[in-house]
């Protein structure tokens, strides 16, 4: 069995170029993005786009057909890590969230007619989308319990519920709605997804809530808001469902199981970031007669972030290399690993640098601190940590068997197995001493 770590020849070209260009055309937008109204921002990373697609970089994480590269998830996570360094990045090269997801639900499972009327300006940057599942009624860890429904009155469903924090659901030109269109099943089977144009009668979008990454909104509403929805009796062609009556959850597993090695590739590329600035922070500063480097605690923190951040990397490998030959069904185990153990991770990393920095880390001077609001979300979306531990520990245990009696490492039973097998060669060992 042969191990190469090496990433493909012709790939890694690829690779460098979109690293170059993060670092020098897209980075330099950070500073001045809350500056921007959303003409000027066009105006800055419509031409950014351009020099992506030419590059044949745009949304590569769908297939060739709906002009992307087909790329499976070793690639694509590769891609994301760089990415990840900026939050501008992914939307600069068509694959940002949930608009990357979405067009993922609308490529596997959306009509003919729903792909050439959504999927197609949504991939071209014209559009953009919102994925609407969770509720403020019942806990957003167990999708079993949502409330909203959507009931077929002729040719028409007609959807009624509450929904909350939907990422981008403020500017989103369409929403994807989790939905029971049968209550009188098991939720895994009555459960649908739908699409809404947000400017349908009855959608009325209530806010963007505040957070801890975005504690003060003001201004209109603008991507990356948590948006707060009301849907009252909104009726939609019964032909905007996605899949047959029913797939919600089999939809659901296929939208997010890639999504979760994307989060946690980026959450690398935000995390290597804050490592760069620790190490630039420690060499540059000295404390108490000597560099910060040379402090063995300050040594502690580089050397644990510094194998977390590798750990994190090859567990996220491994996970995307399971899920390429597997499918992500059969890669669940590996996909909440890397969900945990990237969250945690990500909070030391940046939780270190800033401490590496002291005050100035902690002000707003330094990008650190919005990285470090930012990051506390990690583990709540997609699925809160604690529910993916779940996840791990029941397959893990699937492994294993109870035994009746001592455990089966019992050291006094084992002797005597032993004892049994081999005593006849102790014996002549013995007598002949």
């Amino acid at each position: 069995m042969a191990w190469d770590f090496a990433t493909d020849e012709d790939f890694q070209p690829k690779l460098d170029w979109m690293r170059e260009f993060l670092d020098s055309e897209i980075l330099p937008l950070e500073a001045i993005a809350g500056d921007c109204t959303p003409e000027q921002w066009r105006e800055l990373t419509d031409p950014l786009k351009e020099r992506v697609k030419q590059e044949g970089l745009w949304a590569c994480h769908l297939g060739p057909d709906l002009g992307g590269q087909g790329w499976g998830q070793v690639r694509l996570a590769l891609m994301h890590e760089i990415l990840g360094r900026c939050e501008f990045a992914p939307m600069i090269f068509g694959n940002n969230a949930p608009d990357s997801g979405n067009a993922e639900l609308l490529a596997i499972g959306a009509s003919a007619e729903l792909r050439r009327r959504w999927l197609e300006p949504l991939l071209a940057g014209k559009m953009r989308s919102a994925f609407s599942m969770t509720e403020p009624d019942v806990a957003g860890s167990d999708p079993r319990l949502i409330r909203t429904r959507a009931t077929l009155d002729g040719d028409e469903y007609v959807v009624s519920g509450h929904k909350w924090f939907t990422t981008n659901g403020s500017v989103a030109d369409f929403l994807i709605v989790m939905v029971v269109t049968n209550p009188d099943v098991h939720p895994y089977q009555g459960c649908s997804m739908i699409l809404v144009p947000t400017d349908t009668p009855g959608v009325r979008i209530v806010r963007d809530i505040p957070n801890m990454g975005e504690p003060h909104i003001e201004g209109p509403p603008r991507p990356g808001g948590h948006a707060e929805i009301v849907y009252d009796n909104v009726r939609v062609p019964a032909t905007n469902i996605i899949g047959e009556p029913g797939d919600g959850f089999v939809l659901a597993q296929k939208r997010l199981g890639p999504g979760r090695i994307h989060h946690a590739m980026r959450w690398l590329g935000q995390a290597s970031r804050a490592f760069d600035m620790m190490c630039e922070r420690a060499l540059s500063r000295s404390a108490h007669g000597s560099l910060l480097a040379d402090k063995q605690m300050i040594q502690d923190m580089i050397a644990e972030t510094k194998m977390e951040i590798e750990a994190t990397r090859l567990l996220c490998m491994h996970a995307a290399w399971h899920m390429d030959r597997h499918g992500a069904s059969a890669s669940r185990t590996q996909i909440a690993m890397i969900k945990v153990y990237g969250t945690q991770m990500l909070y030391n990393a940046i939780d270190r640098a800033i401490q590496v920095h002291g005050a100035l880390g902690f002000s707003a001077d330094l990008p650190l601190e919005s990285m470090y609001r930012q990051a506390r979300a990690s583990r709540l979306v997609d699925g809160a940590d604690e529910v993916h531990k779940v996840t791990i520990s029941r397959h893990v245990l699937r492994g294993y068997a109870a035994v009746d009696g001592w455990p089966s490492e019992h050291v006094p039973t084992r002797r005597a197995a032993a004892l049994e097998r081999f005593g006849d060669i102790l014996e002549t060992v013995t007598a002949n001493l």
